[in-house]
């Protein structure tokens, strides 16, 4: 029932969280792993390697699947290779130092509000309690790995800065007095640092001091530098130091979202301003701009590996309870991942082949164990089995909403590891009987529709990896009963089967031999037929069969055209075309199935009323039966239904060949109105295909 919500829990990964204290434990030891970002356009400002070090090592599948990402960004695509480096053993204080480091960072890079930034005085070690704890680290340069640590640990140790603290450079070469908002420093310490100018309250990254620049230069027209300040009142004390040159903090945004353009600038160099060396205080020294830049991505790229690593949980949950080969994890975080996560795969595919799947496993074991049932009993029992509600509660008896992914990623919303502010309380959560514990730090509400389509999602994970068997062990672990078993399906006849049908005619018009024929005249009998020797009719035959055509036609065009080039939306589309009565009329009569049907009168005048309505018909193709065959690569657009007193009015366009193909129709109720302008449409694009 869409609309209808319940609160869950949100699974934090075991991965990601450590219960320490500095009682227990000398040395902290970390597994670090080489973040190796890789752009493919021109930028002056370079990205750099980030190291990160975790207190759990990584599955192999994780490390292969993250260093597949690939990120849009502003000015092209930017990749990521992730590489396992040796692990570390941090003193307490070291911890501190870091997290100190990263907390500082990310609030410059998603707040930019100075007052949010750590004081000095902010805890930052780890306590008893579970709490995230990884850190990022910025990397060395590459040439200088063998010989130094892979971690810059001068960057690291850059907050809080101090004036006082020793210089790297030759001071003689350096104006050492140059004068900041509290005191002086070497401008050594200016280049590559992030200051705060309280005049603007703006945080800048300074990338270097501009020598042939001052207060005394012309800023414009013959304004100077100081003169402009003065305006803005700010009076210049200094105004024959050198300027230097900063630029605004780089905006921090979603960069897994599946629609996103990339913003091709012809200029490669980036915007700056001058500032009055007086006019900053000093947050962060030493730290380069290439290190900011590339800091300003991991926000989205630990996101995604939350998620890999959720969903690596919920495998190892799986693999404990419904299947022993192995699913690609990429599908398990496809399963759990919806569509207003706006990220590039999302259930949408996966739940309409589960929900085929589920349908039809369930379809056939009421078949076999309710076989006195008739067809209006069975499709009650399957429905209240494989309802919204009642797949909701079996998700929830397993616990697997707490892995759904719901959210488009707001990284304003990131939890920043060591970041004491606006840290949740963890609590550890066995989530199976088996290896798998998970943490909670908060509640959130789902829609009943949203846990459901989850379940019939990881029901399609497993069909399209092809493992059938895993799925119907799936579907037994969550609590629904099926098998694959053969059970004698039972039938009472009087009269031999080619006394009522011709038995050998229709095997050669279906290609198929019967091993028991009965089965023949049970699938033509209308309920209306009356004959004592027969006992029932095809309704039975009918509730299965649909549920096996839904889930053939399902897989057909789940293999066609589940790629980038066709939306979900599409795919429904041609299942809706595909499967329904009137193609399945058309195919029966392309059969001449209709003229053996077991009915009375009644029913008769209506075939043969159904008969001349369709006599000016082309068979060579039913609607939609081999809809591949007419369309080149196009674009599929159902526009949302209108409404008024005559009725619904649904409009389809296609895109084919740069061509647009549209058709409206009007109808009763929005499924007939569209099912009519799907016929009228593939009608315009046989036409058209047949003229080339």
């Amino acid at each position: 029932m869409k609309g209808i919500v319940k609160e869950h829990p949100c699974y934090v990964p075991s991965e990601l969280v450590n219960c320490s204290s500095k009682a227990c434990s000398v040395k902290y030891k970390y597994y670090c792993y080489l973040m190796e970002l890789k752009e493919d356009y021109k930028y002056e400002v370079k990205v750099g390697d980030i190291v990160l070090a975790i207190r759990t090592e990584l599955e192999s599948e994780i490390i292969d699947t993250l260093s597949g990402t690939s990120l849009v960004v502003e000015r092209g695509k930017l990749s990521l290779k992730l590489t396992p480096a040796q692990p570390i053993q941090l003193s307490p204080e070291q911890v501190e130092k870091c997290r100190r480091f990263q907390t500082t960072l990310f609030k410059i890079l998603l707040n930019g509000d100075f007052n949010q930034l750590p004081s000095a005085s902010d805890n930052f070690n780890l306590e008893d309690n579970p709490e995230i704890d990884y850190l990022l680290l910025p990397a060395t340069v590459k040439d200088q790995r063998a010989s130094k640590s892979i971690i810059d640990w001068k960057s690291v140790y850059s907050f809080p800065f101090s004036s006082e603290s020793t210089c790297d450079c030759n001071c003689n070469d350096h104006a050492c007095d140059l004068k900041i908002k509290k005191g002086s420093v070497c401008s050594c310490k200016l280049e590559n640092c992030v200051v705060y100018t309280p005049h603007t309250h703006s945080i800048y990254i300074i990338a270097n001091v501009i020598w042939d620049l001052n207060g005394n230069s012309t800023l414009y027209g013959t304004t100077t530098y100081k003169e402009h300040f003065k305006k803005r009142k700010s009076e210049l004390s200094f105004p024959h130091q050198p300027l230097l040159r900063g630029r605004k903090v780089f905006k921090v945004r979603n960069y897994l979202k599946k629609d996103r353009q990339n913003k091709k600038k012809k200029d490669e160099k980036m915007s700056s301003e001058e500032l009055p060396p007086e006019l900053c205080s000093v947050i962060m020294s030493p730290i380069s701009i290439g290190t900011i830049y590339s800091f300003s991505f991991i926000p989205s790229i630990m996101h995604w590996l939350e998620g890999l690593l959720v969903a690596f949980n919920l495998k190892k949950m799986l693999l404990d309870h419904c299947t022993q080969n192995d699913i690609p994890i990429s599908k398990v975080l496809q399963a759990i991942t919806a569509k207003e996560c706006q990220e590039a795969h999302n259930y949408e595919y996966l739940e309409t082949l589960g929900d085929s799947f589920l349908k039809y496993a369930v379809s056939l074991q009421l078949f076999k164990t309710h076989q006195n049932y008739r067809e209006g009993a069975l499709s009650k029992l399957k429905d209240n089995l494989i309802s919204n509600c009642a797949l909701c509660d079996f998700g929830s008896a397993k616990n697997l909403p707490g892995f759904i992914r719901m959210e488009a990623f707001d990284p304003k919303k990131w939890d920043i590891p060591g970041d004491k502010s606006k840290s949740v309380l963890l609590k550890e959560e066995l989530v199976s009987s088996g290896r798998t514990s998970m943490y909670v730090g908060r509640k959130r509400k789902i829609e009943v529709k949203g846990v459901a389509n989850v379940v019939e999602a990881l029901i399609g994970a497993f069909i399209c990896t092809e493992d059938e068997e895993a799925a119907l062990s799936f579907i037994n672990w969550i609590g629904i009963d099926v098998d694959t078993n053969i059970m004698p399906y039972e039938r009472h006849l009087s009269i031999h089967p080619e006394n009522l049908v011709d038995v050998k005619f229709l095997e050669s018009q279906l290609k198929y031999k019967f091993k028991d024929p009965y089965l023949l005249v049970e699938a033509l009998t209308h309920s209306s037929c009356k004959r004592p020797e027969i006992s029932t009719c095809y309704e039975r035959l009918e509730f299965l069969g649909d549920a096996v055509l839904d889930n053939l036609m399902t897989m057909h065009f789940y293999e066609e055209y589940s790629d980038e080039k066709f939306s979900p939306e599409f795919f429904t589309t041609m299942r809706s075309i595909s499967v329904n009565n009137e193609c399945y009329a058309l195919s029966a009569i392309k059969a001449k199935l209709h003229k053996h049907i077991l009915c009375d009168p009644v029913v008769e005048k209506n075939i043969a009323k159904t008969m001349r309505g369709v006599e000016n018909l082309s068979l060579e193709s039913t609607f939609g039966w081999e809809l591949e065959t007419y369309f080149c690569p196009y674009k599929i657009d159902v526009q949302p239904p209108v409404r008024d007193s005559d009725g619904t009015s649904v409009t389809i366009k296609v895109k084919a060949n740069r061509i647009t193909y549209q058709s409206t129709a009007k109808a009763s109720n929005k499924d007939t109105a569209r099912k009519v302008a799907s016929k009228e449409l593939l009608e315009q694009l046989q036409i058209c295909k047949s003229l080339g």
